[in-house]
């Protein structure tokens, strides 16, 4: 009887409520520690860790076995964490230096250090494989010079000093089956022979896409929340009467503009959706799920305008739906919007598992794969954006 192959391994870091190892471990990872500095996170890890969820190839115990530590990463000794045959370290350190929502402070804010301590213990463990997770923003943002496209440059060579071939891309989750259109940074790093490239996406905007022939379309809002039950009234926010009033005006998939920033090279002003005042097509999938409530609203069965809930959001994000989350409504929104969505990870798991399963520890280390040319005409243009409209950032006129 021939022995059944066994899965490899997965360290955890910044692993709040595990929706990236979750994904790694339906494509066939078993995940042997985990990291993480919140302590309401910790709780929900708990709450679900040997709790049943179905995979592709069948039913598996979430984090079985796992030891979750609940510390700042500065203070994790990395050798508590040495595993026997650990192929893989994964995780997302701190994006907000790299958001928007976090004021783009990128170094000068302390949680954009945090990707070395992940390097500090890439350096102790020294696993075949690595993949890192961020918000697109880090493409962009800018080092100790002030350049835009600094900090990718540091973070891939901090990792190829290390002995590993880099490959970074962004990814939008729609295009891999979530119903949400959330797009993120991801580098995959190996140490031994060839480097694994990222996945082919499996669902497209549009089916006869002729480059994504194959592809299914994008799932929409309605298509992955329709099943569920109504919520109940407590659940649900409703717009203030001034509010809905505006928004009831509006196409779904629009939203209220903002007042325009009149720029150099954008002499009519430029212009943006007010936060919390964008009507939802539920026809395709949803605008990123942030750490707040949702700020899109839709229309239920009975006509009325409200936002899309907790539970909804966990959803959207790909998560099972009976996934639990510990603490407040706010608390739960915050550790929904910070999640991986797991089918996304699970694609990326089924390439690193690939490679895993017939690494060749003797192998030298691959070469690191040139930067995408969209992330390098992404840089180029933040560049030229800065330069012509750097006065006007500063001081912003508004129409």
């Amino acid at each position: 009887m021939k022995q059944a192959r066994e899965r490899p391994k997965v360290v955890s870091l910044f692993s709040g409520v595990g929706g990236l190892d979750l994904g790694l471990e339906m494509a066939g990872f078993d995940t042997v520690a985990m990291v993480e500095a919140d302590g309401l996170c910790v709780a929900s890890l708990r709450a679900n860790q040997e709790r049943v969820v179905q995979s592709p190839s069948g039913p598996i115990r979430a984090f079985h076995g796992a030891r979750i530590v609940h510390a700042r990463i500065e203070t994790v000794d990395a050798e508590s964490l040495r595993g026997e045959g650990v192929a893989l370290l994964a995780g997302g350190p701190p994006c907000q230096p790299f958001s928007p929502a976090g004021k783009l402070r990128s170094l000068e804010d302390p949680r954009g250090n945090l990707f070395r301590q992940f390097v500090r213990i890439a350096d102790a463990l020294k696993p075949p494989l690595i993949l890192l997770e961020n918000v697109q923003g880090l493409v962009t943002a800018k080092g100790p010079k002030g350049i835009p496209g600094e900090v990718l440059a540091l973070v891939r060579a901090e990792f190829e000093s290390l002995g590993y071939g880099v490959r970074v891309a962004v990814l939008n989750a729609a295009d891999y089956g979530v119903p949400q259109r959330r797009v993120r940074f991801f580098l995959i790093a190996a140490r031994h022979g060839e480097l694994p490239a990222f996945p082919e996406p499996t669902h497209a905007r549009a089916a006869s896409e002729p480059s994504l022939f194959s592809a299914k379309p994008w799932v929409g809002i309605r298509e992955a929340i329709g099943g569920m039950p109504d919520p109940d009234d407590s659940e649900v926010d409703r717009p203030k009467p001034e509010l809905e009033a505006r928004l009831l005006e509006l196409t779904p998939g629009t939203g209220l503009k903002t007042g325009a920033i009149v720029e150099a090279n954008r002499p009519g002003g430029h212009w943006g959706y007010r936060q919390d005042c964008f009507v939802a097509d539920t026809s395709i999938p949803s605008r990123t799920i942030r750490t707040l409530p949702s700020p899109d609203w839709i229309y239920d069965r009975s006509g009325r305008l409200r936002r899309l809930t907790w539970r909804e959001c966990t959803v959207l994000q790909g998560f099972p739906g009976d996934w639990e989350f510990v603490g407040s409504r706010s608390g739960k929104f915050k550790q929904i919007g910070n999640a991986v969505p797991p089918p996304l990870a699970f694609h990326l798991g089924r390439v690193l598992r690939e490679a895993a399963e017939s690494l060749d520890k003797n192998a030298p280390a691959p070469r690191s794969a040139e930067t995408p040319r969209n992330l390098v005409q992404a840089i180029k243009k933040t560049i030229s954006e800065n330069r012509v409209n750097q006065e006007s950032r500063a001081n912003p006129v508004w129409l």
